[in-house]
């Protein structure tokens, strides 16, 4: 390909037909993408948790966070590719992610197994009231498509979120 020709389309807009106004193509694609840099944010940080899990549980929380890190990004693509669908774009970059990013990072050096496992409980709980809002506003706008993905992935999330307070109980045991 000459030079020109590929300057030329690096130019072109990345216009997918879309049955959606541009302001729902806007709106949608914007949460996506506030969506998606959320999914990696708590990506990252349930590994970090994974990779530095220790204690007298760790095999078990150790695979608990593991599944739960596949199941997360496994999301990831889905989501991209549904803003890309409907004629919208998504994340350019890690700094984009970290710029539109809701979940707080933890960089201590060191977290108990509890509070890792607590603090998780939480950045899920709080991922799926935004999958929530997400869904409502793709609901206004008949995007019947994006709440269907939605929907499963607020279950798988309040999955997470349910397994993580059971983890995190302290149940007194019968004598």
């Amino acid at each position: 390909m000459k030079a020109d020709t590929a300057k030329a389309r690096r130019k072109l807009p990345l216009d997918t037909p879309s049955h959606f106004s541009d302001n729902a193509i806007k709106d949608i694609s914007g949460a996506l993408t506030a969506l998606l840099a959320d999914f990696f944010a708590l990506y990252i940080k349930t590994k970090n948790f994974h990779w530095h899990m220790s204690g007298p549980n760790f095999r078990d929380y150790h695979l608990l966070l593991d599944e739960q890190g596949e199941q997360i990004f496994a999301a990831t693509d889905d989501i991209a590719e549904r803003a890309r669908k409907i004629g919208g774009t998504t994340i350019r970059s890690i700094g984009q992610i970290n710029s539109e990013k809701r979940i707080l990072d933890n960089n201590a050096d060191f977290v108990t197994p509890n509070d890792m496992l607590a603090e998780l409980r939480d950045d899920n709980l709080q991922l799926v009231d935004e999958m929530r809002q997400v869904h409502d506003l793709c609901d206004e706008h008949g995007d019947v498509a994006t709440t269907s993905l939605l929907e499963n992935w607020i279950d798988e999330g309040e999955r997470r979120v349910w397994f993580l307070f059971e983890a995190t109980r302290n149940i007194p045991h019968e004598a």
